[in-house]
Order: C-alpha cells, then structure tokens, then sequence
C-alpha cells in the first residue's frame, strides 16, 4: 500500500512492498502532538500541516508540511503523503476539509466541524437533536439588540464563531450592558445566552466510527477558571450515575445526528435544580480526556488513531481513579523565568507530567498537564491537592 492509497478497514498498519501508511493531521499544537505520538506507537508515520516551524505537533512528526491551513500546495503536499487526515483543532478552514475529502478519508468531516464553528448552527443542532441546551438568541444587528427577549437577561453574550477558553465571551446583565457589549464586539454575529445557575460542568469524550458504533470514556467532572479548564476528575461518585448516563445519550445522539466519525467531546452544564444542558461540542479529542493517557487502557487518541484508520473500536476501561490538573504559563512565576518544583511533584505516588514543548511560557497559555491516578478517590484528591499546592495551582 502507498502513501497516498485509500484506507480502509481492516487494512495492514504497514506494507513491506511500500512502506508505512502516513496518517495526517491540521494543526500542530499539543493536541496533534499527542495525536502523532498514539498514531506513531501503533506503526503508521505522520504528517503535520502546520505554518509554524517550531510547533510541538510538527517537531516529532515524521513530516512537517509548513503553510498555512488553506494553502493549496501544502493542501496537494499532505494528500500525496497521506492515506487519512484528521484536524487538532476546530478552527480549521472546514474548506480545506473538503478538499482533502476529494481524495482522502477525512475524519471528522468538513461538515461536522462546520456546525462546531458556528455557534447559531450548533445550538441549531442541539434542538434537532432534542437535546436541551440554554435559552438563547441570534444577535446580527443593533435592531437584535432591542429585540432580543428580556428574558435572556442577565446572560452571556458569545461571538458565533472563533470563540474558545472564554475568548469572545462578555456578561451583561442588562440591555444596555448588551449594546456596550455587542459594539465592543465589533457588532459581529453573536449569540446572546441566557445566564443560568450552574452547580458543576461535565464533559463526554466519545468516538464514533464510519461504520456507526460508538464508545465513550467515564463522565468527565470539570472545573474552569477564566474560561480555561483548570481541573478534571473521572472516579466513581464525581458525576451522580443517573446524570451520566443522560450526558452520555445526549452526547450519542448529538454524534449521531452529525454522522459524525472521530473522537467528539460534548460539554454540558449542571445547574442547581439538577438537570443537564449542553454547552458546546469540540470535534477532536478534549483537555478534558488528557487523562485517559494514564488512566485507561487506551488514550482519546488511540481512539482518534483507529476512526481515522478504519480500525475496530473497543470500549476504553478506566482503571485507576483520576485527577487531571492544566499546566498554565503561570505558575512559571511572574518573571516566567522560574522552572516549576518538578521533582518534587513527580515524587508523588501516582503522578504523570505530560509537557507540551512549547518555548515560551505566558500566562494562560496551556504548557502541559499534570495526571494524578491512585486506587480511591479520596487518596487521588488529596495527592492532587498537594501537587496544586507544590505548584501554586489555586486549591479546589
């Protein structure tokens, strides 16, 4: 099989006669570096587009196509390399999707990751798919403003679209907080949500293949700071049973209604009265699942390897109670000269430091996460709380 010979389930990871298979992805930050490192272990080669020379995803791959997401060279550069072509991130132009998808498998589909982009087509999806999400509206224009329902007030309004980690986000409480907040947007489309009273967030990782079956990893636990996910527990009690298996079926049905093909997280809200409602959907693998690198007995992105491969899936097994803590630029101190206290963190039982190699520390810049795994819940929590405390990460 050639580099560039279609994929299909089943085939060999590798072909004496021609070589290794090469499994492609946009984008090359941490996610598409861990990516490279599951497709790797399993024997295919990989291909990164990517314009930045030095990004984390490009160093270790076996290529790196430097141009940007919509070059048309780099584009016809990554099919003759490629057999499949997965993305890291949403924001990628979902039109290079579809060219790629002219002659490669692509996974997800440009489509999929369309809706993922926009948020009046993913809340849109949401009640076609009946599952129920906040109280929201479409803000286009200063008349939206005036018209929007009082009822949405106080809310948040979202940019539609290039919004992540709280980027593109603004609280208002009244309508002229709204007006103020629309034009500091630069009057683009938006969407005005309606603020809830939220008791926890949750998030579901799952992966779906072409053929239709799904798995799913355990109900995420998460916990945000700024927009930004700070800490995720996966262990028995942190999601009430019943609720996880609503997020779960919500989460299959929002897939199933993409005919999506890939790994999928679904993030949702827990408000006070109990009930669930979706927030957003992000289609590749998650912060949130980072953890099953060390926790389960296979990664999101084992999962992301065998969808794009066309290879079975087999539902992912947990086995050790789990904490995930983010690694900010922050705590590289305010001169972000200091290294952080590693050996003293990785001399707590059952941790697992994953780094991202990116150069240079900033705050809120996501630089690598820290796993904690034990036998219990309560020995997992309090290893994690020490290890926040060893690296001034705020106490939860």
């Amino acid at each position: 099989m050639s580099h560039g010979a279609a994929l299909l389930p089943g085939a060999q990871l590798t072909d004496p006669g021609a070589g290794p298979i090469t499994l492609g992805v946009i984008g090359g930050g941490q996610l598409g570096r861990m990516f490279v490192h599951a497709a790797q272990s399993m024997g295919y080669e990989t291909a990164v587009l990517d314009p930045d020379a030095d990004s984390p995803a490009g160093r270790v791959s076996h290529h790196h196509i430097r141009t940007a997401y919509q070059d048309p060279q780099g584009l016809a550069q990554l099919a003759a390399l490629c057999s499949a072509v997965t993305t890291e991130f949403e924001n990628v132009p979902a039109d290079a999707l579809a060219t790629l998808a002219a002659t490669r498998t692509v996974a997800p589909g440009a489509q999929a990751v369309a809706i993922a982009q926009d948020r009046l087509a993913e809340k849109a999806h949401f009640v076609h798919c009946d599952v129920p999400c906040a109280p929201f509206a479409a803000i286009r224009t200063a008349a939206d403003v005036q018209a929007a329902p009082a009822h949405l007030l106080p809310g948040i309004l979202k940019t539609a679209r290039m919004g992540y980690d709280g980027k593109g986000q603004v609280r208002v409480a009244d309508r002229a907080q709204l007006r103020q907040a629309f034009a500091d947007l630069k009057e683009q489309v938006c969407v005005l949500e309606k603020m809830l009273p939220l008791a926890l967030e949750c998030s579901v990782v799952l992966a779906r293949g072409a053929d239709g079956a799904m798995v799913h990893f355990p109900v995420q636990r998460n916990l945000h700071r700024a927009g930004i996910l700070a800490v995720t527990e996966v262990f028995e009690g942190a999601i009430p049973s019943a609720l996880a298996a609503q997020a779960v079926q919500a989460a299959q049905a929002i897939a199933q209604g993409l005919s999506y093909v890939g790994v999928l997280c679904v993030e949702f809200f827990v408000l006070q009265d109990g009930s669930l409602v979706v927030n957003e959907i992000a289609p590749r693998p998650h912060n949130s699942g980072h953890y099953s690198l060390d926790a389960c007995d296979q990664s999101q992105f084992a999962l992301q390897v065998r969808t794009l491969a066309g290879l079975p899936l087999t539902q992912p097994r947990q086995h050790s109670a789990t904490v995930m803590l983010n690694i900010l630029g922050d705590i590289w101190g305010a001169s972000l000269g200091a290294t952080p206290p590693w050996d003293a963190v990785l001399a707590l039982p059952g941790a697992h430091l994953h780094l991202y190699g990116k150069r240079q520390a900033r705050p809120g810049r996501k630089m690598g996460h820290l796993t904690l795994t034990a036998d219990s819940p309560q020995v997992v929590r309090a290893t994690a709380l020490e290890a926040a405390r060893i690296l001034g990460i705020e106490a939860f």
